[in-house]
């Protein structure tokens, strides 16, 4: 059982099929890609789970269960478009957020100081909103998402207005609540974090899923049989009916080649051939990026009618 599915859900706007019966399955206590291009329907998918808006059809299960309204204090949801109101305090605005997901004020000024330590913002209490940097009101919102520890986290590109550190200690963040045993929706452009980050993902593409899977296995499954090999030698050809080269660039000791291999042969085979005319230093698959995974995987399906 899944800790989070999406059924066949669909939504239609006037003219717009936002979603075209979309099934997700998200595992417990996962750190999960929701990825697409803008107005791929990610976002509509987001709201239909935060209950902001409903499905037309379809369902979504909640531990195996049909969601309902109260399942909202077991969400945690930082939307792209931040939310906090810019003339109230900070302190005060956290404390208010927190009590409308359930939380008794004294508990929520426990958590809340406790979180403040962490990133080190206590004396941010009393600045209203409008007083922080958009990073700063960044992390406030974090607090704000997490603060009443819910099980699910729907974060939707949680590392905007962030400097690298500042990212690199959100990452750490993340990384200590799925530890803790949160279930985590990670929705973001950078596909660098959705390698660093993400176990499983869905790739969203005109209102329908076209691509879903463990990270590693996707990144294995669109392979191009390229290779990465270093060797000890002046010079580096091409072998007709084994490899051909894509570039090389001279390193200490010998040259770095990238090369593509025949799609019939095995890696042992290349090794052989390459050992009969070179001292290898190395010979390493190079695997495609979820940026290309992801680039090419929107180009392709944006030539099928939908």
């Amino acid at each position: 059982m899944y800790f989070l599915e999406t059924k066949n859900v669909i939504k239609q706007y006037a003219d717009h099929l936002a979603l075209n019966s979309v099934s997700i399955c998200v595992p417990e206590n996962n750190i999960f890609g929701l990825l697409g291009p803008n107005g791929a329907g990610k976002t509509t998918l987001i709201r239909i789970i935060n209950q902001i808006t409903a499905p037309d059809s379809g369902e979504v299960l909640l531990n195996g269960n049909p969601l309902k309204q109260e399942d909202v204090h077991k969400i945690g949801y930082l939307p792209e478009e931040r939310g906090l109101y810019k003339k109230m305090k900070v302190g005060e605005q956290v404390l208010y957020l927190a009590q409308l997901k359930g939380m008794s004020k004294k508990d929520a000024k426990i958590r809340m100081n406790h979180w403040f330590d962490k990133f080190g913002i206590s004396d941010w209490s009393n600045k209203k909103v409008e007083e922080l940097s958009k990073g700063m009101q960044q992390k406030i919102q974090f607090i704000t998402t997490v603060l009443h520890e819910p099980k699910l986290l729907i974060l939707d590109e949680p590392f905007s207005g962030f400097d690298p550190v500042n990212a690199e200690l959100l990452k750490k963040e993340i990384m200590e609540l799925k530890e803790a045993g949160a279930t985590i929706i990670f929705s973001t452009h950078n596909m660098g974090s959705v390698e660093d980050l993400c176990e499983n993902i869905t790739l969203i593409n005109r209102s329908k899923a076209v691509l879903q899977g463990r990270v590693d296995d996707i990144r294995q499954q669109m392979k191009k049989h390229i290779f990465c090999v270093r060797v000890a030698n002046e010079t580096f050809i091409p072998k007709d009916g084994v490899y051909d080269v894509i570039n090389t660039k001279r390193i200490p000791g010998g040259i770095e080649a990238t090369i593509k291999i025949g799609a019939n042969l095995s890696n042992n085979e290349v090794i052989k051939s390459l050992v009969s005319d070179y001292t290898i230093i190395a010979f390493e698959e190079i695997l495609p990026s979820m940026q290309e995974v992801f680039i090419e995987t929107v180009k392709d399906s944006s030539l099928i009618e939908i």
